[in-house]
């Protein structure tokens, strides 16, 4: 360990906060887990527990070196994350920018082949399989609808009067109204005399 101390290391245009665990500061650079900084730091003889900020210069340029070129460190394979690439055929390790690079290459390589995964990609759809019915759908309607359908306004089997017609109706076995008004031509049977009584006089 070195007696100098750095608040800010750069790996790869990366900056790295000087307080961080070996592991830890070098899983902060994209392409990097915690499998592949725990080997790296064994081949390296550098301890995982000790800050990234104690580094030196030749420590520093010999993790870049493992980095850019694991298979010259005897790595093995199956640690890399880009295996026979489609265009070259070798076995890299990307790391940083190159990874976002490499994968918009691809996906526009497959829409140009009009693969199957192409397709699913022009039409933002999930690629590996995943459900689409019920998850991963865009807009308003998710899943289907359950219930009964509403009958629309004026539609087949709507009154032609609209929704007042049957609310006015009386309903089915109701029995008519008891006070109906009498004609305006009936007269009263109360004022009528008897004709023997008018003789009489």
């Amino acid at each position: 360990m070195s007696e100098q101390y750095e608040n800010l290391v750069r790996i790869l245009g990366n900056d790295i906060h000087g307080e961080l665990n070996m592991l830890i500061g070098l899983s902060q650079i994209k392409g990097i887990g915690y499998m592949f900084a725990n080997s790296m730091l064994q081949v390296l003889k550098i301890s995982p527990h000790q800050k990234i900020g104690n580094l030196t210069a030749e420590q520093i340029s010999s993790i870049e070196k493992i980095i850019e070129n694991p298979k010259g460190s005897d790595f093995p394979i199956w640690f890399l994350n880009r295996r026979q690439d489609a265009q070259t055929g070798e076995d890299m390790h990307l790391v940083t920018s190159d990874i976002a690079f490499n994968i918009r290459n691809d996906v526009e390589r497959e829409k140009t082949l009009f693969s199957w995964r192409g397709y699913r990609h022009m039409y933002g759809l999930k690629v590996r399989g995943q459900r689409t019915r019920c998850t991963g759908r865009k807009g308003g309607a998710v899943g289907v609808a359950k219930g009964g359908k509403v009958l629309p306004k004026g539609g087949a089997g709507a009154p032609a009067g609209g929704g007042a017609a049957v609310a006015d109706a009386p309903a089915d076995g109701a029995a008519p109204a008891a006070d109906a008004a009498p004609a305006a031509d009936a007269k009263p049977a109360a004022d009528a005399k008897p004709a023997a009584a008018e003789k009489k006089e």
